[in-house]
C-alpha cells in the first residue's frame, strides 16, 4: 500500500483529502497533533513517533527527524535504496502533506515576544518539504490546501502526472524560501528581499497583442486585485493598471466617492452624500476622456448609481466597489461585456511598490500621506474662504492620483478640470483650464509639486482660479506668492510633494 505522511498546522482541508486517499487504500503517518485531528475523524493513523519507536522530545522540537521517515522520502526505486530502507524496517513514503508553524502570522502580532517568534521557527517541517520536493520523481510533496483536490482527483484517476510532481516541487522549495526568508527578515529587522508571488491569469495579451502577460498575487488563489469578478469577459491588462489606479485613488477618500479613470489617469473624481451624487459630477469633468473608462466607487454599488450609468448611455470598462447591491447587479447585467469587480475591502496591500526596470526592479513605499493640516501654511495676505479651503483639502487629495505633472481644479468637491503627465507644468495648467472651460472660474487648483516659475500662477489667474495649494519648497517661492497677491489668489503650502511617475 502507498503511504501519506501528514504534518500540519493548518488542518484546513484535511479531513477531506485523508477521507479520499484512505478509500484508495493508502496508509497514514503522521505528528502527534495531526494523529490526533486525523482519529477523531474516524480515520486510522499511526503516530510518527510508533513508527519510528522514536518518541517526541525537547517539547516537540523533534518529531520526525529519523532516518526512517528521511530515509522513506528520499529513497530512489534502485534495489540498493529499497535494502537500506529494509535494513533499518523502513518503508516508502509516497506523499507529504507538511505546512510550516505560523511564523510570519505570530511575529505580525504587535506583542510579540523572540521567545514566541523563535519557537515558532519550524525545522522538521521544512526537512520534510525538502526531502519530499527533492526526490519528487517519486514523492508528491503538498504544501497548500488549494492544491489537495487536484492531487486527489489525479489519485483517483491513475496517478499523479509528473508535471504536477515538478509543479508541487517548485512551489515547496518557493514556500520554504519565503519562510526562511520571513525568518531572516524578523531576525535582522530587515524588508524580506524575497518576493513571492503566485500566478492568478495568463491574460489574453499584454499593452499591446503581440506581449504576453500573466497576473500575478502575493496571495496563493487571490483573484484578480484580491476581488472578485463577478460579470463580464476576464480582465485585461490594460483594465487591471486601471483598475488598480482607480481603486487607489478612490480608497483615499473618505465621503461616497467616485473616480473614473482612463489609461491610468484619472478625468473625473467627486464626492457627495451618496454614490448617485457623485457619479454625474466625476462623468462632467471630463465627459470624453470618461468613455470607455473604469469607474471605482468606495462604497458598495447601488441601485441608484447604476440606473444614472444606463441613463447617461455611458461606456464603462469595468467598475470596481466594496461589493454590489442585488438591483445594481440586475441592472448592470444589461452591459454583458462590462466587468464587476467586487473588493473585500477598503486597503490598499501590501504597503510597497515594485516597478521592472531594465535588469532590475524599484521599491518605494506606498504613498500614503501628508503632515496633519495644522503644518500646512497659509502663504499671501488673504487666507482662503471657507467654500475655499473645503475645495482645497478635496483638491489636494484629488492631485495625489493623477500623473506628474499633475494640476487639477476642483469647484466644492469635484474635479472640473485635470491635466497631467506633461514634461512641464504650466502646460498641465493650459489642459486643466481648457478642459474646464467656465467651470475655471471660482475654482481652486492643486499642484503636486511647487512652481518653478510664476507662469503656472499667472495661467491660473487667466483661467479664474481664486485659491491655489502646492507643496512650496521651490527657490524661487516668492514670486509665485508675488502673482498669487497680484491676482487676490489665495495660496497654501503643504510642505509635502506627490509626483506619480
Amino acid at each position: 500500500m502507498p503511504t501519506a505522511l501528514f504534518s500540519v498546522s493548518d488542518k484546513t482541508g484535511l479531513t477531506d483529502l485523508a477521507r479520499g486517499l484512505y478509500a484508495l487504500e493508502w496508509d497514514f503517518l503522521a505528528s502527534g497533533g495531526t494523529a490526533a485531528h486525523l482519529r477523531a475523524a474516524g480515520l486510522p493513523v499511526q503516530e510518527v513517533a510508533d513508527y519510528t519507536a522514536s518518541p517526541e522530545i525537547l517539547g516537540g522540537r523533534v518529531k520526525t527527524l529519523h532516518p526512517a521517515v528521511h530515509g522513506g522520502l528520499l529513497a530512489r526505486p534502485s534495489d540498493k535504496d529499497q535494502a537500506d530502507l529494509a535494513r533499518i524496517g523502513a518503508r516508502p513514503i509516497d506523499l507529504v502533506v507538511v505546512n510550516l508553524y505560523p511564523f510570519r502570522e505570530t511575529v505580525a502580532r504587535p506583542d510579540v515576544t523572540l521567545e514566541e517568534a523563535i519557537e515558532n521557527i519550524d525545522i522538521g517541517g521544512v526537512a520534510l518539504i525538502r526531502a519530499a520536493a527533492k526526490n519528487f520523481a517519486r514523492v508528491v510533496v503538498l504544501t497548500a490546501p488549494s492544491d489537495y483536490p487536484a492531487v486527489l482527483t489525479e489519485l483517483q484517476n491513475g496517478g499523479v502526472r509528473p508535471e504536477t510532481r515538478r509543479r508541487l516541487a517548485v512551489k515547496a522549495f518557493a514556500h520554504t524560501a519565503a519562510y526562511d526568508t520571513a525568518i531572516y527578515a524578523y531576525l535582522s529587522k530587515a524588508t524580506a528581499e524575497t518576493l513571492e508571488l503566485y500566478p492568478v491569469q495568463t491574460l489574453r495579451y499584454g499593452e499591446n497583442p503581440h506581449q504576453a502577460a500573466t497576473l500575478f498575487s502575493w496571495v496563493p488563489g487571490s483573484g484578480p486585485l484580491g476581488g472578485e469578478l463577478l460579470q463580464g469577459k476576464p480582465l485585461s491588462y490594460n483594465n487591471i493598471l486601471d483598475l488598480d489606479a482607480a481603486w487607489r485613488a478612490v480608497v483615499s477618500f473618505t465621503r461616497p466617492t467616485v473616480v473614473i479613470v482612463k489609461h491610468l489617469s484619472p478625468c473625473g473624481i467627486a464626492s457627495a452624500d451618496t454614490l448617485a451624487e457623485a457619479y454625474p459630477p466625476a462623468l462632467a469633468s471630463d465627459p470624453i476622456s470618461a468613455f470607455g473608462g473604469i469607474i471605482a466607487a468606495n462604497r458598495p454599488f447601488d441601485e441608484a448609481t447604476s440606473t444614472r450609468i444606463l441613463e447617461n448611455k455611458h461606456f464603462v470598462e469595468c467598475i470596481i466597489a466594496p461589493g454590489f447591491s442585488e438591483g445594481a447587479r440586475r441592472l448592470l447585467a444589461r452591459k454583458k461585456d462590462l466587468r464587476l469587480l467586487s473588493m473585500p475591502d477598503l486597503k490598499i496591500e501590501p504597503l510597497q511598490e515594485y516597478r521592472s526596470v531594465v535588469r532590475g526592479v524599484l521599491r518605494q513605499g506606498v504613498d500614503l500621506g501628508d503632515p496633519p493640516e495644522s503644518e500646512w501654511q497659509v502663504v499671501t495676505g488673504r487666507p482662503p474662504t471657507e467654500q475655499e479651503w473645503q475645495a482645497l483639502r478635496f483638491a489636494w487629495k484629488a492631485v495625489q492620483h493623477a500623473k506628474s505633472n499633475a494640476i487639477v481644479f476642483v469647484q466644492e468637491e469635484a474635479t472640473v478640470g485635470i491635466g497631467s503627465g506633461q514634461p512641464n507644468r504650466v502646460d498641465c495648467v493650459r489642459i486643466a483650464a481648457e478642459r474646464a472651460g467656465d467651470k475655471a472660474r471660482g475654482a481652486v487648483m492643486a499642484s503636486d509639486a511647487f512652481f518653478p516659475f510664476p507662469d503656472s500662477v499667472e495661467e491660473a489667474a487667466k483661467a479664474g482660479i481664486t485659491a491655489i495649494i502646492q507643496p512650496g519648497g521651490s527657490r524661487r517661492d516668492n514670486l509665485s506668492i508675488e502673482a498669487a497677491e497680484a491676482h487676490d489668489m489665495a495660496m497654501v503650502f503643504t510642505g509635502v510633494r506627490h509626483f506619480r511617475h
